[in-house]
């Protein structure tokens, strides 16, 4: 909970509050947010990565991506790509624990069955609840468009920092934005910090699942309805469209 969910103050008066704090300690105490000298990860302030939703053209390439989980959630998100920009923009995500492939896969089959998803090296390791098959075997199976390799950048390489730095260089660049209204998203990305120079695996499953989608956007897809509407507009004569 941060101070904007303190319905009781009046838009005003929260102002004042935060503004009565000292200055490097505002989003800390207004938001929950690490102080930067405590190893935050992203050290952006909120407003220059949310965006107000919005309907995404349908010719923007689009990749899904997961992080796989149970006792810790699964997560997946989408990322839109305006390529011509090259802003990349999170428009979805979903956080669940406890629940099979084939219960995520319901719930994200929704958001597109050609979506391409992209996925972790752990979705190779077999698991007792899926009788020997491998996780990421296990969401394509239940009809989820799965890459056929895991996540890594184009020379194979698989870096946790380099993913980072990818991700960070886009917000500062103003070349990365989120929906305001994904809140589990900005909870993560608030509480996403080092600690002795390692990164803290602690509710940190939507920006891992995050890091793979940018790790793979090379892999991103336009809507394949965008080129059937695209074939239908053309305005060209075709006496045997009839017969097709």
């Amino acid at each position: 909970m941060t101070i904007d969910d303190a319905e009781h103050y009046s838009p005003d008066e929260r102002a004042a509050i935060i503004a009565a704090y000292p200055e490097h300690e505002r989003e800390a105490r207004a938001r929950g947010v690490p102080v930067l000298g405590s190893g935050r990860i992203f050290p952006i302030a909120e407003e220059l990565i949310a965006c107000e939703p919005f309907r995404l053209p349908r010719y923007w390439p689009r990749i899904g991506a997961l992080d796989f989980g149970w006792d810790h959630p699964s997560a997946a998100v989408e990322l839109a790509w305006d390529t011509e920009a090259d802003v990349v923009y999170i428009s979805k995500a979903a956080r669940a624990s406890q629940q099979t492939p084939a219960m995520q896969v319901l719930a994200l089959k929704p958001w597109g069955e050609w979506l391409p998803w992209a996925w972790p090296r752990d979705g190779r390791r077999e698991t007792l609840e899926g009788a020997g098959t491998a996780l990421a075997r296990q969401y394509s199976a239940h009809g989820l468009n799965m890459l056929s390799g895991h996540a890594r950048f184009a020379d194979g390489s698989v870096s946790v920092e380099a993913g980072l730095m990818e991700m960070l260089d886009r917000m500062q660049s103003g070349r990365f934005k989120v929906f305001s209204s994904l809140l589990p998203w900005f909870e993560e990305f608030r509480l996403y910090h080092r600690k002795d120079g390692k990164v803290v695996k602690l509710r940190d499953d939507l920006m891992a699942a995050t890091r793979y989608g940018v790790m793979m956007l090379r892999e991103a897809v336009v809507d394949p309805a965008e080129f059937k509407s695209a074939r239908r507009t053309t305005g060209q004569s075709d006496p045997l469209g009839a017969f097709r």
